[in-house]
């Protein structure tokens, strides 16, 4: 059931999950005079920090689920891996504009891929495996290198395993035999990757923000730059890709396609239904952060056409990086550092990020460098 109330100023925001991502839609929300209350297990999470309230209970608690949907005038959810009962439970009260369709698409590799192919989509060949001889099978037809994945859960490079030829055969059956349900996909010599971030409201406005090249190390995004280095060709096959699979899925807020670009050809990768790290670079450089358009997309409010005031490059800040910048702080006059809250430095971890906007951006970067290792 939608609901096309408009919310206004005032009412009140629940978000489902309080990691970063969340903590900056509460940011863009608390800016625009929104109260909000935040759904998660660990208490002072990164969200709850800037929240109006905490609700602190596991994600598929469905007490604590009717809590966040009774006192919040809409609710919208930070991560994919949302208990789908409790969302079909909020959209049924017409209070998650977003709805569990797209949270049921990108939770499930194998869904995620059929649809791309419904929609006439170009996606890297694959085959769906759930034993051992599905694996023999699948290898036996597509060409390697290839790359397995769990078809659910997984993220940052966790849940897949490359495979390199037919001598990693029982290397994929112990992954298979492990994980169950598995896709098998061919591995795309990709000259760079792009991520295509666009925000559509209730009456199917869609606004684009500028389509970012990300660069991974360890299969966990480095760095973001602004705008992508592509052909007009490869520009015009994402978004016309990108806007098909927004319509196809209703899609409400802000969303997230990663791609990959071989030549002047765009293969789709994964999607995310939710603002995106590689978007962060919209708080500083351009006129709308893909936070702030979220939260009027969701309240039913207008989207605001979006601008690239400067171009852009963002860094993550992993755990291991992370006492280095905190020492360099005194030193860093340049780039906008944002850190996210999270108690527990881990290697790996996104601890935060910096920006930097504006001309001569690898100069910046390595100026940066050259701090941090003073």
């Amino acid at each position: 059931m939608q609901n096309n109330k408009i919310i206004l100023p005032g009412e009140t925001i629940g978000i489902i999950g309080g990691g970063q991502l969340g903590r900056m839609m509460a940011i863009a929300a608390k800016y625009m005079g929104y109260n909000v209350v935040v759904l998660d297990p660990t208490p002072n999470c990164p969200t709850a920090q800037v929240a109006d309230q905490q609700i602190i209970a596991e994600y598929n608690d469905i007490a604590a689920i009717n809590e966040l949907t009774s006192i919040s005038s809409v609710v919208t959810y930070e991560f994919e891996n949302v208990d789908l009962r409790a969302a079909a439970m909020i959209e049924q009260e017409g209070k998650l504009p977003q709805g569990a369709y797209p949270l049921a698409i990108t939770q499930n590799r194998e869904k995620e891929k059929h649809l791309m192919e419904e929609v006439n989509l170009p996606v890297p060949n694959f085959a769906i495996v759930h034993h051992r001889d599905e694996v023999v099978q699948a290898l036996e037809h597509l060409p390697f290198p290839l790359v397995i994945k769990t078809c659910q859960g997984g993220y940052d490079g966790k849940g897949q395993l490359k495979l390199e030829s037919s001598l990693d055969l029982s290397e994929a059956i112990q992954f298979v035999e492990q994980h169950q349900h598995c896709i098998v996909e061919a591995w795309i010599s990709f000259d760079k990757e792009i991520s295509v971030i666009f925000t559509r409201s209730k009456t199917g406005e869609i606004v684009f923000f500028p389509i970012a090249e990300n660069i991974h190390k360890d299969q966990i995004l480095y760095q973001t730059i602004v705008p992508a280095n592509i052909s007009v060709s490869v520009k015009e096959k994402a978004l016309a890709a990108a806007r098909a699979l927004a319509e196809k899925m209703d899609i409400v807020g802000t969303f997230t396609i990663e791609m990959f670009v071989a030549g002047e050809k765009v293969y789709l990768n994964e999607m995310a239904p939710r603002p995106h790290n590689s978007g962060h670079y919209t708080i500083e450089a351009c006129n709308v952060s893909q936070f702030a358009q979220h939260i009027r997309a969701i309240c039913g409010l207008p989207l605001v056409p979006v601008e690239l005031i400067k171009p852009a490059t963002m860094l993550n800040i992993l755990g291991e990086n992370f006492n280095q910048i905190i020492k360099a702080i005194p030193k860093i006059n340049q780039g906008f550092v944002h850190f996210y809250g999270k108690e527990a430095v881990k290697a790996k971890r996104k601890m935060g990020h910096i920006t930097f906007i504006g001309d001569n951006l690898a100069e910046k970067v390595e100026s940066l460098r050259r701090q941090l290792n003073d």
